[in-house]
């Protein structure tokens, strides 16, 4: 068997951090090359999980997938992930992205220009991290002759952006050090989004970002029927969220409709039957299982992998559903080491 992308694990705010710190270090036991802490608004915040992962691990990856700089302005991202890399001893990878509009706007902030959010935090960052002092006048937010009072364990430390929509990944390509993907995109949304992100690098003169990270659910058991099952829980409960979602963002509703043997009829009967309180095991079939999950046995999860790796994927960034995530995590850390051994 081919070699699958980068497998990694993730956490976020809605895990106690004490539950965070045993998935980790399972996850680490597992083989797996990161835990990436998703924040979502009003949930915990997830430094102080991911500090107590990085003093309680050794090898793996500690990722922050995403900050965004209407919670944090971005001078303090480039405080708190330079001190957080030197606990973690160059473990740290950060994501930047504009966040959730709607949660935003409930901070009382205006949302509506996220792209030059997002460029001013990434210029920000970046300057701090390097040990520059930072004069930097932007659309959003600004730095005046501020600079680090301490020096950052890595000054180069790889930045990478969250973007779905066409200009968003543009802007990936043209400034960032890799591409974060969200859930409910299938690998077709990934194949288009490198193809923009590759061919706006281009225009810039610069190299593509090396990096393409992708959130994907995943149930790997040994016994195929019971993964499908708890993949259509998985996946109906996302798409309900994310086709409403698709309604007011036009990103989101073209990424999921870009799912391949999917119509837009299809979405529509499969959201209108969960509302109607059908289970999803009755209104998804197959389809929406292969487009938005990764699911079967791990021999079965493993080839799924790659479809995302001949998309531009370089790494997935698995959710364990169901009640023992340790036991699905150590199930599938098995069959990886065997096939990278091997």
């Amino acid at each position: 068997m081919a070699q699958p992308p980068k497998l990694s694990v993730r956490l976020h705010g809605g895990l106690a951090p004490r539950r965070c710190v045993e998935l980790a270090k399972a996850a680490e036991a597992g083989g797996f090359h990161t835990v990436w802490f998703a924040e979502n608004a009003f949930h915990r915040g997830v430094l102080p999980a991911a500090a107590a992962c990085a003093a309680a691990t050794t090898r793996i990856g500690i990722g922050i997938g995403v900050f965004n700089p209407y919670n944090r302005h971005p001078t303090l991202m480039a405080m708190e992930i330079g001190a957080l890399d030197e606990l973690a001893q160059g473990r740290v990878r950060l994501g930047i992205g504009s966040g959730i509009a709607a949660a935003t706007r409930r901070l009382g902030l205006d949302p509506d220009r996220p792209l030059a959010a997002v460029r001013d935090a990434i210029a920000i960052v970046r300057a701090m991290l390097a040990g520059e002092a930072v004069n930097y006048r932007g659309r959003l937010f600004s730095a005046s002759d501020v600079k680090l009072e301490y020096r950052a364990l890595r000054p180069d430390l790889a930045l990478l952006m969250a973007a779905r929509g066409d200009r968003a990944l543009a802007l990936c390509g043209e400034i960032a050090d890799g591409l974060m993907i969200s859930n409910m995109c299938p690998p077709e949304f990934t194949r288009h989004a490198v193809e923009v992100m590759q061919r706006s690098a281009r225009e810039a003169g610069r190299g593509a970002p090396a990096e393409v990270v992708q959130y994907i659910p995943c149930v790997a058991r040994p016994e195929r029927g019971e993964a499908d099952r708890c993949a259509k829980e998985v996946v109906g409960r996302l798409l309900a969220d994310y086709w409403s979602l698709g309604q007011r963002v036009a990103s989101a509703r073209s990424a999921l409709l870009r799912a391949r043997g999917l119509s837009e009829s299809d979405f529509v009967a499969a959201v209108e039957g969960l509302r109607r309180g059908k289970s999803p095991g009755e209104m998804l079939d197959e389809r929406f299982v292969a487009a938005f999950a990764i699911a079967g046995t791990a021999e079965d999860c493993l080839a799924r992998t790659h479809s995302y790796r001949e998309a531009g994927a370089t790494e997935l960034v698995l959710t364990f559903t169901g009640p023992e995530p340790e036991r699905d995590m150590q199930y599938l850390g098995a069959a990886l080491q065997s096939c990278t051994v091997g």
